[in-house]
């Protein structure tokens, strides 16, 4: 692949502005001794490709960019502007290649450990649509960073249980388990002989230094990928206001929010920390007998440790979103101060903690059932209030089409808690269970972790249930559509192998439309179970199977079991989540895999959690618009904005942040598109029917093509009247049912890609560039054999 000096296309290299000095005539005619052509702007989708796949030529040359998104041509394409005769009845393609926004280095796989915090951040843009009604709209907003917060604590609190409880205070505190570990030797009583380190005030002072270190790398993950992936900013212009969201000037900048809630979590993660070290020290503090000085100190400091729980409480509250104007402004004494408050009143802490306290002997567990008690109780009264929430949006404006009548909001934020918890429980468990060998040494974890980890074998038998059902309903549907196949193909010599094979792949492009099935059977076990769990843990105090001790052997087994399977399930999950996320950025066929759903996640900004992995459409939508805008002010000339399955998500987006006079030079071609399929039905508030039809009236034209077999691309349903048709009838897939002169060999079934393979691309494109030229006569019809 060649390069080229970074340039504008028809200006000199260097970055392009938004007020040209010479703009496009809005009266639609290309700017004096500039002849109008036509461009063809591609946009891959999921999994990413490569320009010369794009532009179907090895020798590309890069337009605008750099190495993390860029623009491509043609290399004989380069200098197309200066010569327009060559392009009368073609466009000039340019491909837009964005997948190292969210592919790259295998290092990039360790973001699946944040998944519950891009969950929790989709839920707050999941929300029903509503008109008039702002104030329901920011409480929703409010619950959601509230519940995003509960999982920062959790996640904090989960290593607190490792580094502090188990290892520390546990293990290191209790001779049998110290010399199975020798690298504890230094902490532990009998090891060191009465060391300095030995001590348990220092021993957890010591330990403290995990998870704020921890806490620190998500700041700084935070903070180095804003600047990275996020820190564009939108075009200086004066967009109106669209029929969605999206079109707000501010969208996709959000830096004062995401900035504000770092400096929130990354506090609550510190304070956190300070807690964990001061509730063992300050208890002991208070008991009869003991030093007035430490005493009053251990209380000042429990004072301070709440106050600043209130003042992370309230920044996360205080301010939402603002999308109205881009959000360039900075709280710079909080974003700067709140975190080093914490880390200050952290260092007091551990300072106190490591005083010598005569007597001071570790012994149990550290309060880690109360955490994460009222951890679960705050979160499932989170999840209550969103789904009231959602429920009273949702009656304002019923959408039928929206997944989970209005709750898929509710639903994920459950999801993410669950996931959350599951997760924390499970590693607690493992870990416990590497330092403990003989299970008689140590206490062990809370024990509502080692519930939450042992309700994972039943959700997994429910699941399962509900896929056999799915499975099941899928091989009627193959069954139900043979004759349908048949009946396509008309004449044609009967191959019952290749019926099936059609057939099978229709009957599994359905079950997309089965996800929200899926997720409510596996939200109703979740809440069930989970609230089971809690309720277990607080009334027998005992683990699983020391509850179920005196009770029918079968059922003494099946909690036995369901509490060992769970701690290795989530051990063996942990390893396979981080293999799985390696491998699917190093291999193309396990990234489509479980890249749709990655690239929804991270398309969103980050509106409910810092932590969450970068959104990348804060540096895609920009650089979309920008090369639209200014390639049209420059030229005059019309554009056909060509996106494929999530790259139809970003030209929709894009589109929307244009003013009226470019979005009239627009025309808008879609393929293997989940606009409604997906996100219409998950985000109704941004892409619900509203939405795509102010679309449709905003660009110059759009059409839409997509395939039965296509399990993510699907029509958009826009209603009539606005125009022409947007979908195009369903294509033919295969293109060939049997062999035929044109296809002698079997044509291969398509599904999501190769939408260019089908004369019906070309000729879909030929239409939008003559609707955008009406001067122009149209395609010609396809001469008939």
């Amino acid at each position: 692949m060649e390069r080229a000096p970074e340039r504008t296309a028809g200006g000199p290299a260097g970055r392009p502005t938004a007020k040209d000095p010479a703009p496009a005539r809005r009266g639609g005619t290309a700017p004096a001794g500039l002849p109008e052509i036509d461009l063809e702007l591609l946009v891959h989708g999921v999994g990413g490709t490569t320009p010369g796949k794009m532009l179907d030529d090895p020798r590309t040359v890069r337009i605008t960019g750099d190495g993390t998104a860029a623009v491509f041509r043609r290399a004989e394409d380069v200098d197309a502007e200066s010569r327009p005769g060559d392009y009368r009845d073609r466009p000039v393609p340019e491909a837009y290649v964005w997948c190292n926004l969210t592919s790259g280095n295998a290092s990039r796989a360790l973001w699946l450990l944040l998944l519950p915090f891009m969950v929790v951040n989709l839920a707050h843009w999941m929300r029903p649509a509503a008109q008039d009604r702002p104030r329901t709209v920011r409480f929703y907003g409010l619950l959601v960073r509230l519940a995003g917060l509960t999982l920062t604590v959790l996640f904090v609190a989960a290593a607190c249980e490792v580094a502090l409880d188990l290892t520390a205070w546990q293990c290191a505190g209790v001779t049998a388990c110290a010399r199975r570990h020798s690298w504890l030797g230094f902490v532990s009583p009998a090891g060191s002989h009465g060391g300095w380190w030995s001590v348990p005030g220092r021993r957890l002072a010591l330990a403290a230094l995990a998870p704020t270190a921890l806490t620190v790398l998500l700041w700084y993950l935070s903070h180095r990928t804003w600047s990275a992936y996020e820190s564009t900013r939108p075009m200086t212009l004066d967009a109106e206001p669209g029929h969605t969201s999206l079109g707000s000037p501010g969208f996709w900048y959000g830096r004062r929010l995401v900035a504000r809630l770092r400096a929130a979590h990354t506090a609550a993660g510190l304070l956190t920390v300070a807690a964990a070290v001061l509730a063992p020290a300050a208890a002991f503090d208070r008991r009869p007998g003991g030093a007035a000085v430490l005493d009053a100190l251990g209380r000042l400091l429990t004072g301070a440790l709440v106050a600043g729980a209130v003042a992370v409480v309230w920044v996360v509250c205080r301010r939402g979103r603002t999308e109205d104007l881009p959000d360039q402004e900075l709280d710079r004494h909080l974003v700067r101060r709140l975190p080093l408050v914490a880390l200050t009143l952290l260092v007091l802490v551990t300072l106190y903690a490591a005083w010598s306290r005569p007597g001071w002997r570790s012994a149990g567990r550290l309060a880690g059932d109360t955490t994460f008690g009222g951890l679960a109780l705050a979160q499932g009264a989170l999840v209550v209030a969103l789904g009231l929430v959602a429920l009273d949006l949702y009656r304002r404006l019923p959408d039928p089409r929206a997944a989970m009548r209005g709750l898929g909001g509710p639903a994920v934020a459950l999801l993410a808690c669950a996931l959350g918890g599951v997760m924390s429980g499970g590693v607690a468990q493992r870990v416990a269970d590497w330092l403990d060998g003989t299970g008689a040494s140590v206490p062990g974890p809370p024990v509502l972790l080692t519930w939450q980890a042992s309700v994972i074998p039943p959700v997994l038998v429910v699941l399962l249930a509900a896929v056999a059902w799915l499975s099941w309903r899928t091989s009627r549907l193959s069954r139900a559509d043979r004759a349908a196949v048949d009946r396509e193909h008309p004449g044609e010599p009967e191959d019952i192998a290749r019926t099936r094979r059609i057939a099978r792949v229709r009957a599994m492009a359905v079950l997309t439309d089965r996800t929200p099935f899926v997720v409510t059977v596996l939200c109703a076990t979740t809440l069930v179970l989970g609230a089971g769990a809690l309720a277990g843990a607080l009334a027998t105090g005992k683990t699983p199977d020391g509850a179920a001790d005196r009770a029918y052997a079968p059922v003494h087994g099946a909690a036995e079991a369901s509490q060992a399977l769970g701690s290795w399930l989530v051990g063996l999950g942990f390893i396979l989540f981080v293999t799985w996320g390696r491998r699917a950025y190093k291999d193309a066929a396990a990234r489509r895999t479980i890249g749709i759903l990655w690239d929804v996640g991270t398309f969103w900004p980050r509106a409910a959690h810092p932590f969450a992995p970068p959104c990348y459409a804060e540096r895609a939508v920009p650089d979309l618009t920008w090369r639209m805008d200014t390639w049209t002010r420059r030229t005059g000339g019309r554009l056909v904005l060509s996106g494929h399955s999530q790259g139809s998500v970003l030209a929709a987006a894009a589109a929307w942040q244009l003013t009226p006079p470019v979005r009239a030079r627009v025309a808008l071609l879609t393929y293997g598109s989940p606009l409604e399929r997906l996100y219409g039905r998950w985000f109704p508030a941004h892409f619900g029917p509203a939405q795509l039809g102010a679309l449709h009236r905003d660009v110059a034209c759009w059409r839409n093509l997509y395939r039965p077999t296509d399990p993510i691309g699907g029509p958009v349903r826009i209603a009539g009247g606005d125009g022409p048709e947007v979908d195009h009838p369903p294509l033919k897939d295969p293109l060939a049912y049997g062999r035929t002169p044109g296809h002698p060999l079997p044509a291969p079934i398509l599904g999501h890609s190769d939408y260019q393979a089908d004369p019906a691309f070309a000729e879909e494109r030929e239409r939008l560039l003559a609707r955008l030229r009406p001067d122009m006569p149209g395609p010609r019809p396809r001469p008939t054999a």
